[in-house]
C-alpha cells in the first residue's frame, strides 16, 4: 500500500489475505468478479492463470482491479481494496520466489512437482499489489449484494421431475385425503 494508507487498514487487507486461500477479482472493464486463488506475499497478493490453470480475464496492462477478501469466520466481504496487477516474468529471482509460495498452496495440480515449469511454459503469475484504495471495509460496507444478475436462459424446471430409481414417492397426509373426499 502507498505511504498515506492507514497503517491499521494495510493491517486489515493483510491480514485478510494471509488467512483466506480466495478472493474476487474485478477488473476495471468488467462488470462481474471472478474467485480466484491466491497467495499473500511481500505485501501483495499473487494469481496463476492460463493454461490448466483457474481461468481469470486479462489483469496486468488493463488498469486497475478491485480485489475483495472474505472473513475467514462468517465467509462474507470483509474488506475490497484496489490493486496494481502486474506480470511476473518467468525466470526471474521474483518469478521463483512467487512460484514457490503458489506450489505449496496449490491443490490437486495435474502434474505434481512440475506444476512450476508449466507455469512458466503455459501459464501468467500476476502480482496485485495494494494502491492504498479500500472501497469497503468494516464501519464503510456497501448494502447491496454485489451478486450476479443470472443470465437470462429458456432453461426451466416447471412441470413434474422425471422419474428416478429410489426416490420415495411421496404420500398425502391422511387428513388432506379426507378433505378432498368431502
Amino acid at each position: 500500500m502507498t505511504p498515506a494508507a492507514d497503517p491499521l487498514t494495510t493491517a486489515l487487507v493483510a491480514e485478510a489475505a494471509k488467512k483466506s486461500a480466495l478472493l474476487w477479482l474485478r477488473p476495471a472493464d468488467q462488470d462481474h468478479a471472478t474467485a480466484a486463488w491466491h497467495v499473500w506475499l511481500d505485501g501483495a497478493a499473487y494469481v496463476v492463470s492460463g493454461g490448466l490453470e483457474q481461468a481469470l480475464p486479462p489483469l496486468a496492462g488493463h488498469g486497475p482491479v478491485t480485489v475483495t477478501l472474505r472473513s475467514k469466520d462468517k465467509g462474507s466481504r470483509l474488506v475490497t481494496w484496489v490493486a496494481d496487477p502486474t506480470g511476473v516474468e518467468a525466470g526471474t529471482e521474483h518469478w521463483e520466489l512467487a512460484a514457490k509460495e503458489l506450489h505449496v498452496k496449490r491443490l490437486n495440480a495435474p502434474d505434481g512437482e512440475r506444476a512450476p515449469a508449466r507455469w512458466a511454459a503455459e501459464s501468467t503469475i500476476t502480482r496485485l499489489t495494494p494502491i492504498g484504495e479500500i472501497v469497503e471495509a468494516p464501519g464503510r460496507m456497501s448494502s447491496t449484494s454485489h451478486a450476479a444478475i443470472p443470465v437470462a436462459s429458456a432453461a426451466t424446471t416447471r412441470g413434474a421431475l422425471p422419474f428416478m430409481i429410489g426416490r420415495r414417492a411421496r404420500r398425502r397426509r391422511q387428513d388432506e385425503t379426507t378433505n378432498l373426499e368431502t
